[in-house]
C-alpha cells in the first residue's frame, strides 16, 4: 500500500526539519490516538540519531499496543535544498505487526515565500494484497490526522532563538552531519 501527503507548512524549512525529527514532536503528531514510550535504557532522544531505537507503542496514550522501533536514516544524493527522513522500522508485536514491510519517507523543501515543502510517503505491506486493501483506509484515515497535526503545529515551531546552541553553531559556520550548517541544512 501507499500513502502520500504533501503539505504547505507555516513555518520555515529549518524548523519543520528541526520538528519531524523529534520524538516529542512525533508524539505530539500522533496524539490522542497513539503514544510512544522508549524501549531503550536513555529513553527517547531530543533528535533521532541514525539508527534502531526500540519502543512501546500506546493505543489512546495509555493502553500497550505492542513493541516497535525506529530504524531512522537520513539519505543523502537529495535536490539542493531538500532533506529526508527515512524510517525503515516496523512492529514487532501487537496490531501493527501485521505490517511486514514499512518504509516511511519525510522530505523537506524551503519554499520561496519563507514556508515549508512537507513531503511525506508511507509504502508498507502485510504481504497480502486483500490484508493491504483492508487497511488501507485506515492508515490513509491516520496519516490524513498526522497531516492536520503537522500544520496545527508548524505556526509555532520556531528554529534556533538567539543563545541556542544550534544557534551559535550555525553562527560560527560549524558544519553539520549533512555538509550544511549546524543549523539543520541550507537555508531558505
Amino acid at each position: 500500500m501507499r500513502v502520500l501527503l504533501k503539505l504547505t507548512l507555516d513555518c520555515e524549512a529549518d524548523a519543520a526539519w528541526r520538528a519531524i525529527r523529534s520524538p516529542a514532536v512525533l508524539r505530539e503528531v500522533v496524539a490522542p490516538w497513539l503514544d510512544l514510550a522508549s524501549l531503550e535504557a536513555d529513553g527517547l532522544p531530543t533528535t533521532w540519531p541514525e539508527g534502531r531505537h526500540r519502543l512501546q507503542a500506546l493505543a489512546l496514550r495509555r493502553w500497550p499496543a505492542g513493541e516497535e522501533f525506529v530504524d531512522i536514516s537520513y539519505p543523502g544524493g537529495l535536490p539542493t535544498g531538500v532533506r529526508m527522513l527515512r524510517d525503515g522500522g516496523g512492529a514487532l508485536t501487537g496490531p501493527l505487526a501485521a505490517f511486514h514491510t514499512w518504509d516511511h519517507r519525510m522530505a523537506i523543501s524551503p519554499l520561496p515565500d519563507g514556508r515549508t515543502l512537507y513531503r511525506d510517503r508511507l509504502l508498507a505491506s502485510t504481504g497480502s494484497p486483500a490484508r493491504d486493501a483492508a487497511l488501507w483506509y485506515p492508515t490513509w484515515a491516520f496519516w490524513q490526522w498526522r497531516g492536520a497535526r503537522l500544520r496545527a503545529l508548524a505556526p509555532g515551531w520556531a528554529f534556533d532563538p538567539p543563545g541556542t546552541w544550534d544557534a551559535e553553531q550555525a553562527a560560527a559556520g560549524v558544519p553539520g552531519r549533512d555538509g550544511a550548517s549546524a543549523g539543520g541544512g541550507a537555508s531558505a
